[in-house]
């Protein structure tokens, strides 16, 4: 058994058989390394690794940009959306936005995600506006007119209309879908409007009708030098 084991190493390795025991160069052999596969095979099989690769990369980012705004962008509340989505999805989700900020589990939950607006109702939409204006209800996380005029009625418009639809049906609640919008009275439209000035100057018009016997209209214009008050 050793002999045969020792004929075997010299012949593959070289080498005599023992002293006195030489062999024929030419009976030796170069170590060959064997192939699992064949060399057609081994390529077909990279083929079809790297086409495989490629595929599941696709479908990966496939799969992560399937989430879009589902809101028709001809409609009057898509600029809303968008802007939600621009600005708001780091801490709020709603999926008509395309947004997931809020925590999926409050074991887990981070100090700046806001409320799951999928389930959460958000009505009547001056609600939603004084939020933006102020910086939610606390004014401790969110910031302050994180959109600004027009903008920010906008916002507040398509968050009211789809907060809550996804909300769970409770007996005896009722579901937000059920619950009025509301609407934005013209003095405040025009107030938050007009808030949003450029370069450090804020213009501001108030129109109110109050009193007895008559009606009162009072503009009152702000700039970065003063501030002019007319009444008439």
């Amino acid at each position: 058994m050793i002999r045969r084991v020792r004929r075997i190493r010299a012949i593959v390795f070289g080498g005599d058989l023992a002293p006195g025991h030489p062999i024929d160069p030419a009976a030796r052999v170069r170590p060959r390394y064997f192939r699992m596969i064949s060399a057609r095979m081994s390529r077909s099989a990279k083929v079809l690794l790297t086409s495989g690769a490629l595929i599941a990369v696709a479908a990966f980012v496939a799969a992560c940009g399937t989430q879009k705004i589902d809101v028709a962008s001809s409609g009057p509340l898509y600029q809303g959306a968008l802007l939600f989505n621009q600005r708001c999805s780091g801490c709020h989700t709603l999926a008509y936005a395309a947004t997931s900020g809020s925590a999926s589990n409050v074991r887990s939950a981070q100090f700046n995600n806001g409320p799951n607006f999928d389930i959460r109702c958000e009505r009547p939409v001056t609600r939603v506006l004084y939020a933006i204006e102020n910086g939610g209800f606390s004014g401790a996380i969110m910031p302050q007119n994180v959109v600004v005029g027009q903008q920010a009625i906008e916002v507040a418009k398509f968050v009211a209309t789809y907060a809550g639809r996804r909300a769970p049906k409770v007996t005896g609640a009722v579901q937000c879908d059920q619950q009025p919008i509301g609407t934005i009275p013209p003095s405040i439209q025009t107030a938050t409007t007009a808030s949003s000035g450029t370069g450090g100057a804020s213009t501001t018009a108030t129109t109110a009708s109050s009193g007895t016997g008559g009606a009162s209209t009072t503009a009152t214009t702000a700039t970065a030098g003063g501030t002019t008050k007319k009444k008439k």
